[in-house]
């Protein structure tokens, strides 16, 4: 199974890109695969979903996230099983993906000599930190390496606090983990750890689709990290998906009220509402003091809703 995904990468890379060394997609290149995304982007050429929506997706559960994106057709974005830094706090962000393999010494030997004329400095794992920026979160493929693959330590997970507020995503480990609990905000999720330094690894590209685990991820994904596991959702989808499990929320806070004051019974909540229980849901979002969305963003949201 392990060697599929790396086929496909490899094959992209090779299509994509004018030579197969190429270390990261250009802005054109990464368009051409977020299609579906109409919004603002990055200066690199990722989607830029908004601040807004990056904070109100930290308020949805990890259930309500997976079962939109199974129900859209993207049963491909969810891993578990983690080592969680910080297992009691929420991450989201952009993302920026770099894609590791065992050390083949002559495409290397590209990579580095590439890494130069495009004025890259220092180790080539230092590289996918040089490129983020406030929001964004480091997701790594390093194929589960834990000895021998400590893709940062507690210098590396400085940096990269201090370009994007966030952490990382790994499928593979770190070293220095006391040391990366020490920076306060700073959070990951990762396969393991181990005191050893990286050995035997390359990073063949920066910005490129790879794969975390059961996930397919992309460049400008957002992902949602909570201590039960990690979904990656398009960019495309973010705001449907905050509307539609912002919406569920507020169904399910109302018909819970209801049952427990005894004014609708389980069969008449669990099924589709009647036209008095939309009534009296309409009446009741007008006495709630805080809503997760506008008013004005809610009515228009309901308007295209079957409930």
């Amino acid at each position: 199974m392990a060697k599929f995904p790396v086929c496909i990468l490899v094959f992209l890379l090779l299509q994509v890109s004018s030579s197969a060394q190429n270390i990261t997609l250009t802005q054109d290149q990464i368009k051409s695969i977020t299609p579906e995304w109409k919004g603002e982007r990055s200066a690199d050429g990722r989607p830029k979903v908004s601040d807004k929506f990056l904070e109100r997706l930290k308020h949805i559960s990890m259930e309500e996230a997976w079962g939109y994106l199974r129900g859209k057709g993207y049963q491909n974005q969810y891993e578990n099983d983690w080592m969680v830094i910080r297992p009691d706090s929420v991450m989201v962000g952009r993302v920026v993906t770099a894609q590791y393999m065992p050390l083949r010494p002559d495409y290397d030997k590209l990579i580095r000599e590439k890494g130069k004329t495009e004025g890259r400095i220092g180790s080539p794992n230092s590289w996918p930190i040089d490129v983020l920026t406030n929001g964004d979160v480091y997701v790594a493929d390093s194929y589960g390496k834990i000895v021998d693959g400590t893709l940062i330590g507690d210098n590396l997970g400085n940096a990269i606090y201090a370009k994007s507020h966030r952490g990382v995503v790994f499928y593979g480990s770190v070293r220095d983990v006391e040391g990366l609990e020490a920076i306060e905000g700073f959070n990951g999720w990762i396969k393991g750890s181990d005191p050893s330094y990286i050995q035997q690894m390359m990073l063949v590209g920066i910005n490129v689709p790879i794969r975390i685990g059961r996930a397919t991820v992309l460049p400008g994904d957002i992902v949602l990290a909570k201590k039960t596991g990690t979904v990656f959702v398009p960019a495309a989808l973010v705001e449907d998906l905050v509307m539609n499990a912002e919406f569920i929320q507020l169904r399910d806070a109302f018909g819970h009220q209801r049952l427990r004051e005894g004014k609708y019974t389980p069969g008449q909540i669990d099924q589709q509402w009647s036209e008095d229980i939309k009534k009296d849901f309409l009446q009741w979002l007008d006495t709630q003091k805080s809503l997760p969305m506008s008013r004005k963003e809610l009515d228009e949201y309901m308007k295209g809703r079957t409930w």
